[in-house]
């Protein structure tokens, strides 16, 4: 698909949710995601997996709803530190304070707060590669370089400080579905 989108340009940028069926490896990701919390993860109906095996124009924050099978898909940025020449592929993953990258593993949603960024969700990172999310300040909130306009003028979105950014227009939807108790995965799937 990477190669149909880049032969034709940036006109087949596909709209943010639901461009695409997710494959059978979201699905795995968000089942194994549960599987290895240990009951630590209370709302189990639904999990965010967030693939960053696809360039970053691509909708890749998926929203798996495990009692329905329905799935919906928007955009995420990854961040600065994983992709040092801003290319819209996430290169490293990283669990160091001030590494500005993205960290991979399993996330519990703690709470929903006003920050700098507005409402936003705290994240925990359950494990090893994750375990300074906290610390880190590592979250999920929205930013405006998050949306379809930026991906047709610059063919990628901005990049965060290693947060989850989704766009304004996504995040009252990523505030309902994904809210406290819920599980966020991280990786390339």
């Amino acid at each position: 698909m990477q190669a149909a989108i880049a032969s034709v340009g940036l006109a087949a940028v596909a709209p943010p949710a639901l461009a695409f069926a997710p494959d059978d490896a979201v699905i795995a990701a968000a089942t194994a995601g549960l599987e290895r919390t240990d009951g630590r993860v209370v709302r189990r109906e639904l999990v965010g997996v967030a693939d960053f095996g696809r360039h970053s124009r691509e909708p890749r924050l998926h929203l798996v709803d495990l009692v329905s099978g329905d799935v919906e898909t928007i955009l995420v940025a990854h961040g600065r530190g994983s992709d040092p020449d801003h290319t819209g592929w996430l290169q490293l993953f990283s669990n160091e304070p001030n590494s500005g990258a993205t960290s991979e593993g399993a996330f519990l949603v703690a709470d929903i707060y006003v920050g700098k960024h507005g409402r936003s969700l705290r994240l925990v990172g359950l494990d090893p590669t994750n375990s300074n999310a906290k610390a880190r300040d590592i979250v999920v909130h929205s930013a405006a370089y998050v949306c379809p306009e930026i991906i047709e003028s610059r063919g990628m979105l901005g990049r965060s400080e290693g947060c989850f950014a989704v766009s304004e227009a996504d995040l009252p939807k990523v505030l309902a579905r994904l809210g406290p108790g819920h599980l966020l995965v991280s990786g390339k799937f």
